[in-house]
């Protein structure tokens, strides 16, 4: 939304005549156990230009800016269904962790009053 606009940043990635084919969203982050850190939210490649080394060039990209901000990491989330992306973010050198389990608290809902 464009009012957020000054929450998060974005780099693309386009064709010679400026058609947009991928794009790499990411914000600060910090985490009490290891510091500061970059948040990559997405990650996009339209199909067709999949595995042509974009997506690798916007990953190291964001990773090239968390260096460069003296972050001492990158995190971001996948799916375990998405195991061609699973493959390519190994391939990259990142860790994917089977042991953390993400937790989402929609802000329209009702807290509970008994557990």
């Amino acid at each position: 939304m464009q009012q957020d606009q000054h929450l998060f940043y974005c780099l693309v990635a386009e064709t010679e005549a400026k058609d947009l084919i991928g794009f790499a969203t990411y914000f600060p982050a910090y985490y009490s156990w290891t510091g500061k850190a970059l948040y990559l939210d997405d990650l996009y490649v339209k199909e067709e230009y999949r595995k042509q080394g974009v997506g690798r060039q916007l990953l190291k990209a964001v990773i090239n800016l968390a260096k460069e901000q003296s972050c001492k990491k990158v995190r971001w989330q996948v799916s375990n269904w998405n195991t061609n992306a699973i493959a390519f973010y190994q391939n990259l050198g990142a860790r994917v962790d089977t042991v953390e389990i993400n937790c989402d608290y929609k802000l329209s809902e009702d807290i509970p009053t008994s557990s």
